[in-house]
């Protein structure tokens, strides 16, 4: 297996590249997977026999062009209905940064779909097919990326070649999302007309669109600044593991007790003082290991292992933090919840395992305030369950106190996920709210 053309694993200067996480969306045919399709084959990250079999796969469907959208639609049923169905996860890297892309489902009993796919991205697209303008689909699609809150947003404006290129088209698209968008918290915000069938702004700038002077969607990409939307000022550190090697043949490692996991706010460094949840007790950090030797700073979203200079008894599930910089330390949590399953519903009274950074507890709903109708925006007070794909926001009481943020300040001590005691399958993910 030959690749068109080899890509670098880091910068000329050295530096490891970092990595952007996105998630695209849209209405069912508005060209996700072709736009994932096209990013691909035009930055040269497909292997020729991919590239070979799309070819083959595309004549035999009776189609006078390469249907990129079949390297990201799989599955044999997504071929067949040509729509998306799972989510597709593929991985590209540029002489400038590495990329995961998430391609999610447009249907609407899909949303769980998407709901996992965006839950980590640090950018959403959100496709409009130029001809249909904002439908009902892309204004839920953008609210369930400010629900799950992507720190950075893409309204890409396809199929402009289908309208002739109209400057007129595309600004009245980006007139009619700006007012919508303005109902949501979205942080930043940046329109882009392109033509995912024919490449059009997608890696090059388009000569077909001399109007626009903005940059290629792909251009974006690599430049987007993302260092800055973690949380860096909460410390945050949930305990994954305590690192005692008893077997170790060196006598140095002995005495060894560290404390691995993944840095989930705020920048550690040696000497710096931390408090350990739930005893209180105060410490500092002696030494930050990494599989790679010590490190001088940890930040998200690094794993890493901490030493400390004090004996304090610390298990999984336990978290460091600042001393005057706490989580809250609470049992009772108020928390949008998507609901992922079909084999029950959630309910009030409905028990359920609550998953939290790495601390697993037992939970109860106490009560389900509302459902969110996520195309009206409407809330139905009245509502006693939460169905498969539906959102609502409800009371959950724990057996035990988690130490958390609002999803807002800390997507990661701000997340949950919730699962079912008899199947242990996850059923619903769910972002704490500001109580």
């Amino acid at each position: 297996m030959t690749s068109m053309q080899a890509q670098p694993s880091q910068p000329a200067d050295g530096r490891p590249m970092d990595m952007l996480r996105l998630a695209t969306a849209g209405s069912v045919d508005d060209g996700k997977s072709t736009l994932i399709g096209r990013l691909l084959y035009d930055s040269k990250a497909i292997f020729e026999d991919q590239l070979s079999a799309v070819e083959r796969t595309s004549r035999e469907r009776g189609e006078d062009y390469t249907n990129l959208a079949l390297l990201t639609d799989g599955l044999r049923a997504e071929r067949e209905q040509g729509i998306t169905i799972d989510v597709a996860y593929r991985y590209f890297a540029t002489p400038k940064r590495k990329f995961i892309i998430a391609d999610t489902p447009g249907h609407i009993q899909y949303t769980r779909n998407m709901v996992t796919g965006a839950s980590t991205a640090d950018l959403a697209i959100v496709l409009v097919d130029a001809r249909n303008g904002l439908t009902e689909q892309s204004r839920r699609h953008a609210f369930l990326a400010t629900l799950l809150r992507v720190p950075h947003l893409v309204l890409a404006v396809n199929k402009m070649d289908l309208v002739d290129y109209s400057s007129e088209v595309f600004e009245r698209i980006v007139e009619e999302f700006t007012a919508f968008a303005a109902k949501l918290e979205i942080g930043d915000l940046t329109f882009i007309p392109i033509s995912a069938l024919h490449g059009d702004n997608v890696v090059q700038r388009s000569h077909n669109m001399p109007w626009y002077d903005g940059p290629s969607l792909l251009h974006h990409l690599e430049h987007l600044h993302i260092a800055s939307d973690r949380n860096l000022i909460d410390v945050r550190f949930p305990v994954q593991y305590v690192i005692r090697p008893h077997q170790a043949t060196d006598p140095a490692l002995h005495d060894y007790r560290g404390y691995a996991g993944q840095v989930a706010g705020g920048v550690l460094k040696p000497g710096d003082e931390l408090m350990h949840l739930p005893s209180g007790l105060t410490t500092t950090v002696k030494r930050i290991d990494t599989a790679n030797g010590p490190v001088p700073e940890a930040f998200p979203p690094m794993s890493v292992t901490l030493l400390i200079s004090d004996d304090i008894d610390v298990s999984r599930g336990d978290m460091f933090c600042r001393p005057h910089n706490q989580p809250a330390v609470s049992q009772d949590i108020e928390a949008m919840v998507c609901w992922m399953t079909d084999g029950r519903a959630l309910t009030p009274q409905s028990r359920l395992i609550v998953k939290h950074t790495t601390r697993t507890v037992k939970a109860i709903v106490r009560d389900l305030q509302y459902r969110l109708d996520v195309n009206t925006l409407h809330r139905d007070d009245s509502a006693t369950q939460l169905t498969l794909n539906e959102i609502g926001r409800v009371t959950l009481r724990l057996t035990q106190p988690v130490f958390c943020d609002s999803y807002q300040r800390n997507r990661m001590t701000g997340g949950l996920i919730l699962i079912d005691e008899a199947t242990g399958g996850t059923v619903a993910a769910a972002m704490i709210t500001d109580n």
